[in-house]
């Protein structure tokens, strides 16, 4: 892959989204994108003229920017201060994320982090925990947080979450629900 001489800055909301364009000589027909944190990375292949790259890039800015600018608009600023308050205390501040919020359509799990796309970044939290302790609920935050680092659940991914002090304590809350329910435990987070 050869870097296009194009690296452009757009701005996002509070944020600016870098925008890195690359010919990759595998590709034959079509252009591929990809969304990852604050940087869309753009392939494509070697026959497509400047022209058609740069419009073809201002449409892939312009539907990342209007699906960004949505979700932004249904962001919840109470999960949004835990999830700050989070990431500082047990993360050092490390974590990016785009949005997060309550959602309601969640039925059997209780959190999801999307990673990669015009979504990337955006945290849902399923409603049904609101009633659940805070020390649950921030762990449900946490879980999702993590996955900005860990898109998985790999040893990695424990061992990062596990700098949330109450990760146990909450999972055996989880588990207890889980129980209660009759569900799979690792089946809701």
């Amino acid at each position: 892959m050869q870097p296009d001489n194009k690296l452009r800055q757009v701005p996002d909301g509070p944020h600016t989204l870098t925008v890195e364009i690359t010919r990759d000589k595998r590709l034959r027909k079509s252009v591929r994108w990809t969304l990852k944190h604050d940087t869309i990375q753009i392939r494509a292949p070697m026959h497509i003229t400047a022209r058609e790259l740069d419009r073809l890039t201002d449409d892939i800015i312009a539907r990342v920017l209007k699906q960004r600018a949505s979700t932004r608009k249904r962001n919840d600023g109470e999960l949004e201060r835990r999830a700050r308050a989070t990431n500082r205390r047990y993360f050092g501040g490390e974590l990016r994320w785009h949005t997060i919020r309550w959602v309601s359509n969640m039925t059997t799990r209780l959190g999801s982090c999307t990673s990669g796309g015009t979504t990337d970044g955006d945290i849902r939290i399923s409603d049904r925990i609101k009633p659940w302790p805070d020390y649950v609920i921030d762990y449900v935050i946490a879980h999702e947080l993590a996955h900005r680092k860990y898109p998985n659940h790999s040893a990695a991914f424990w061992d990062y979450l596990a700098q949330y002090p109450h990760t146990e304590r909450a999972r055996g809350f989880i588990e207890g629900i889980a129980y209660a329910d009759g569900s799979d435990p690792d089946s809701l987070i």
